[in-house]
């Protein structure tokens, strides 16, 4: 039923909502993150290291969405009841490999002497816990599962896709059809934040009307709280309010496009444009902090 379309690669920036949710905070983390080959003060390799570190929040969400999407996977294939204690038995194996391949912010800045693995255990057990007791997974086993050669879940790629001839990237977490309706679920194991959660859901909504040809109204886009108790918000979109979406898009790249030397290939300016943030507060969680001295 759906197919994804593809494009020739293009050297020209894309908006996505984190981009550009970077580009806001602060230009000069985001000149770290997309431009670390330009630049000529440090070695690319030790921006890539930095980059490269995970925090604790982000250990959770990424443990949570891969099992989630290992769960959802293993659906396709067997229909069957889930063996839970193998399930967070897997869960642990997988947590404890995550955090032993990986160099967390939080050492690494010496903000705490140790990763609290228990923490991020408990954190993690309980998103995958509220999840497998939720309504949404009854459905998806009951309503949704005669669809499932249909499932789009986490497509390969960077969701790569286009707003009135600009490259933008949505990549949702699932996607499929129950009778003549769309869902699109993405799951969330922090805290709310409506304004950019609901733009999140209108890109997702977009790329589905895009790429497949949906009417938007006929989109059931939801966001999924895994915690503290599993909680959905589901959202309403028109024409209209893609119209509005495809604006903003389109001025948010603009201002983006501001900070190139060379739009067409995405070659930066000096980094001396990209200027750091004036609230410090901000830096406490920047995986760059020091290369700034703060």
């Amino acid at each position: 039923m759906y197919r994804i379309k593809k494009f020739e690669y293009t050297p020209i920036l894309g908006w996505s909502i984190s981009r550009y949710d970077l580009f806001q905070i602060c230009k000069r983390r985001y000149y770290y993150t997309y431009y670390a080959k330009h630049d000529n003060q440090y070695p690319v390799e030790r921006i890539n290291s930095l980059k490269a570190m995970v925090s604790v929040p982000l250990a959770v969400g990424e443990i949570t969405h891969e099992v989630i999407k290992t769960l959802i996977g293993r659906l396709l294939k067997d229909e069957g009841a889930i063996n839970r204690k193998k399930f967070f038995e897997y869960t642990i194996r997988n947590l404890k490999r995550y955090c032993k391949t990986n160099v967390f912010r939080e050492v690494y800045y010496k903000d705490v002497p140790q990763t609290d693995i228990s923490g991020i255990e408990a954190d993690v057990t309980l998103c995958l816990a509220n999840f497998l007791n939720s309504d949404r997974m009854t459905w998806l086993r009951g309503s949704a599962i005669a669809t499932k050669k249909d499932w789009i879940l986490d497509p390969p790629g960077y969701g790569e896709s286009r707003i009135n001839g600009l490259k933008a990237y949505f990549k949702v977490d699932f996607l499929f059809p129950v009778e003549k309706r769309t869902y699109i679920i993405d799951w969330k194991t922090g805290k709310p934040h409506e304004e950019k959660y609901k733009k999140q859901l209108l890109g997702y909504t977009s790329w589905a009307s895009y790429h497949f040809n949906i009417e938007p109204e006929k989109i059931n886009p939801i966001i999924a709280y895994l915690k503290p108790e599993y909680e959905e918000k589901e959202y309403e979109f028109d024409d209209h309010d893609i119209q509005a979406f495809f604006t903003s898009i389109k001025r948010e790249t603009a201002e983006m496009y501001e900070y190139c030397a060379d739009v067409e290939e995405n070659n930066p300016k000096e980094k001396k444009f990209f200027v750091m943030t004036d609230n410090t507060e901000i830096c406490r969680n920047c995986n760059f902090r020091e290369l700034c001295g703060r």
